[in-house]
């Protein structure tokens, strides 16, 4: 049976929310049917591996990093911003206030380490200093170090009541958290009211000295992302001003939706409140968004975020969710997918969806992403709809774990204590190194980078030591409070401690009457009457998705059998790659081609007869660029493999390709104003990837005057040897505007150029196309041709009019490449490009 946790009643200006059992809308009681019990005991003993794996990872922060923001694994030091080489935007991140510190520390009192926490808040206290001169994330300072000293702050104040430790304690995080709040408010300083995505801690914003308020953009989880954390910040301080900024924020956003499909984009225009990307989904850019409206209602006890979280809802379900995907679309032409590829970041998405008591969707979701892990040991960064790796980089990233966990706490079935056991064994064996843990810089590979972000603290232990824990085994009951998105815990009790509301009302967009769980949970009964392996059911329609878990069954169809373990593809894509395609026995049965459903098999591809068999059309080849530097002294002999982009001139159809000088653009990411415009003129621009799209940045370059654009990864350590070339698509505008070449580098090659200009001061390159057989690998091709069986060659129980033979012969002809030499003294390796990115 749902656990009440709404009590329904109008009190000032919102619904007051009250816990009674459990404050996410769970219930408990199903028994799993997968066969995937597990023991008491053998819970304990994952918890104490959980306990020791976090040991590991805060004692080497503590050991080699501290003060530091964060660790680096691999290094075994601290990464100081400003020391170390910088990423871009994720460097925004750090703000010499030790980050990892203070994201951990509600994370100490979860896992019972109360010792460990209070000497950490001693040392928070003591050491650390947010006058700083340093620009910084308006977003992430928000949810790691604001949302960290209240989380804090809230569980100091527990002991403290329970007169058994902190005795000391007078509000000293609160007035840090306070000191935090009042550094972040100068980024609220816009016509719109929509915050500026950074912020100096000691200047502000508008400030000479602050460098930065030049932005005009911001994403809509960064202006969305606030009203929890300021909300709790204004009612533990009593100073109003935080909550009344953050709702403003989320009011303008609002008001911007999309008004035929309800829909918001992902970047806006922080002073006239214009979308600038249009495309609308539920990870990157938009995800906490959504979140922080079905979680401010819980907290806050105000429904007019419950109104417009189930107006988005609604939205969501109806053109974003394509089960089990959940795929971008346009906020305008909402029927048409912006691209084929989804980020890691929804993988939240399922747990808030248990909150909302949706579970069948959530289950699906949750159930593709596991097998997407599966395939790659952790979620990549991006994948395509297809579970390709689109973006290989893994930064030890929560959310799944996140969402195993509500699924868990729903359902009770143990099925889900098998996924967080498999989350937790391959951190064991993939992430682990003597110095804590390492993100995975592609999972193709299983390369490390050397960064063990804060979140990984703050969230991935609360979450997987949560699932494998009983209430009586937590320090605090748990179900009297929410998390924030970075899993800081506050109070729900703040709802009734409410400041006057000013005019936060939501106008009605349609009738949810009809919607059973739109303002209260469902019962199990509701969900799924008297049937205890619901879940199991909607798992099993997605468990072959990636070819795993089928079960043998007879067929009268023999299946296609062919050579391809050494291929390294799927033998579906194999055929693709050559031109043949196929079409599940199943669909055959739907269109009366004489096959029985019940006797296909799931994720078997069958041909019953081939009325034709065209030529395999060549694969489309898409071709490496390269930067060769001609000035003296390198004279041609340095040649740097780059990928290009789908946009801008085609260097392919250049027989001479482009020379030029080569400046660095001012500001380096150029995401702002192009300051160095005038030295531009004629000049082939470097810029550093990040903070803004490939296509924004070469407008404005071209736009100041630059003949053409190489771009930099700002990934410390990349190159063409270790993740494949890709290739750079737009930003979902019109990009025929743009006609200047573009190129990009991976960090290693970048730094060989960037070294040449800091040494040499004018350095001449020449960019173009490298040959198309250039550095492959001599291959050989399979040619596959079909006939008809004869007489006498049916085995037993084939029946002929059912069946295809494949006759594998060896080509006559086989496709020769060549090597080539080296071009030069030094060239860098080249890659085959392979899927095209857009990501800043």
């Amino acid at each position: 049976m749902w656990k009440n946790w709404i009590r329904r009643g109008a009190q000032g200006c919102g619904w007051l929310v009250m816990v009674l059992a459990a404050v996410f809308c769970l219930f408990t009681g199903v028994t799993g049917q997968d066969g995937n019990t597990m023991t008491a005991e053998e819970k304990s003993k994952i918890r104490d591996q959980i306990l020791e794996m976090f040991d590991h990872a805060y004692d080497s922060y503590m050991k080699y990093a501290y003060p530091a923001d964060e660790l680096m694994p691999l290094s075994c030091k601290g990464r100081v911003r400003g020391l170390e080489p910088n990423r871009g935007d994720i460097d925004d991140s750090l703000g010499k206030f030790s980050l990892t510190l203070i994201d951990t520390l509600d994370t100490l009192v979860l896992l019972n380490k109360l010792d460990e926490f209070e000497e950490a808040v001693k040392k928070t206290i003591s050491d650390v200093r947010l006058d700083n001169d340093i620009v910084v994330s308006v977003f992430e300072t928000n949810i790691r170090v604001l949302g960290g000293l209240l989380g804090a702050h809230v569980m100091a104040e527990v002991l403290k009541q329970r007169g058994e430790r902190m005795q000391w304690y007078r509000d000293e995080l609160l007035h840090m958290a306070k000191d935090v709040g009042y550094r972040l408010l100068p980024a609220f300083n816009t016509t719109s009211g929509l915050p500026y995505p950074r912020v100096n801690l000691r200047y502000g914003v508008l400030s000479p000295l602050s460098r930065t308020g030049t932005e005009s953009d911001t994403c809509t989880a960064c202006a969305g992302t606030m009203i929890l954390e300021f909300a709790a910040l204004s009612r533990l301080s009593g100073d109003t001003i935080f909550e009344e900024h953050a709702r403003k924020a989320l009011d303008v956003l609002w008001e911007k939706r999309q008004r035929g499909s309800d829909l918001v984009g992902t970047v806006i225009n922080i002073h006239n409140g214009e979308w600038v990307r249009r495309d609308s989904g539920v990870g990157a850019g938009i995800d906490s968004y959504y979140e922080y409206l079905m979680k401010a209602y819980i907290l806050l006890g105000d429904k007019v975020y419950l109104e417009r979280f189930n107006t988005h809802y609604s939205a969501i379900m109806k053109y974003i969710s394509q089960p089990p995907l959940l795929l971008n679309v346009h906020m305008h032409n909402p029927t048409v997918n912006v691209h084929s590829w989804m980020d890691s970041l929804l993988a939240f998405f399922p747990g808030l969806q248990v909150l909302r008591g949706d579970l069948k969707p959530a289950i699906e979701t949750h159930e593709m992403l596991y097998q997407v892990t599966k395939q790659h040991n952790f979620l990549p960064e991006a994948f395509t709809s297809e579970f390709r790796v689109h973006w290989g980089q893994h930064p030890l990233r929560p959310e799944f774990a996140e969402s195993t966990y509500f699924l868990y706490k729903a359902t009770g079935d143990p099925y889900y204590l098998k996924v967080g056991q498999s989350i937790v064994e391959k951190l064991n064996a993939h992430a682990r190194v003597p110095c804590g843990f390492a993100a995975v810089q592609d999972v193709r590979t299983g390369t490390h980078e050397d960064r063990m972000d804060s979140f990984f603290l703050a969230e991935m232990f609360k979450y997987l030591y949560l699932l494998f824990s009983e209430k009586s085994q937590l320090p605090i009951n748990i179900d009297e409070y929410i998390f924030t998105t970075e899993a800081h815990l506050l109070p729900v009790s703040l709802s009734t401690n409410q400041p006057p509301c000013h005019s936060n009302n939501t106008e009605p967009q349609g009738s949810h009457m009809d919607d059973l769980f739109s303002y209260s949970c469902p019962s199990a009964q509701t969900l799924f009457p008297n049937n205890p392996t619901f879940a199991k059911t909607i798992r099993d329609s997605y468990k072959y998705l990636n070819g795993v878990g089928r079960l043998h069954q007879n067929s009268p169809v023999s299946g296609i059998k062919l050579p391809l373990h050494d291929t390294g593809l799927e033998p579906v894509e194999f055929l693709k790659s050559m031109g043949i395609s196929l079409t599940p026995l199943s669909e055959l049965a739907s269109a009366s081609l004489g096959f029985a459903a019940e006797n296909t098999q799931k994720g078997v591809y069958k041909l019953k007869l081939v009325a034709e068999v065209s030529q395999t059309p060549e694969h489309e080849e898409v071709v490496p660029l390269m930067v060769q530097l001609i000035s003296p002294p390198f004279l041609g002999r340095t040649v740097l493999t780059g990928g290009p982009a789908k946009f801008g001139m085609d260097l392919t159809k250049q027989e001479h390709g482009l020379k030029g000088s080569i400046m660095r653009s001012v500001p380096y990411t150029a995401c702002g104003s192009i300051e160095n415009a005038v030295e531009m003129q004629g000049h082939i621009a470097l810029a550093l990837r990040g903070d803004c799209m490939f296509a924004a940045k070469a407008r404005r370059l071209q736009e100041a005057g630059a003949i053409g654009v190489i771009f930099i990864d700002h990934r410390v350590g990349s190159s063409c040897g270790k993740t494949p070339l890709f290739q750079m698509v737009g930003d979902g505008e019109t990009i025929d505007d743009i006609t200047i070449p573009l190129v990009f580098l991976f960090s290693n090659d970048g730094a060989i150029l960037t070294a040449a200009l800091e040494e040499h001061h004018n350095v001449d390159v020449l960019l173009l196309a490298k040959e198309k057989r250039l550095c492959k690998e001599k291959t050989e091709k399979l040619n596959i041709k079909f006939r008809l069986a004869k007489d006498g060659e049916f085995a037993e129980g084939e029946v002929e009019s059912t069946t295809i033979q494949l006759v594998l012969e060896q080509s006559e002809e086989t496709t020769e490449t060549d090597v080539d030499g080296r071009e030069g003294d030094q060239e860098t390796c080249t890659s085959s490009p392979k899927n095209p990115e857009s990501s800043p």
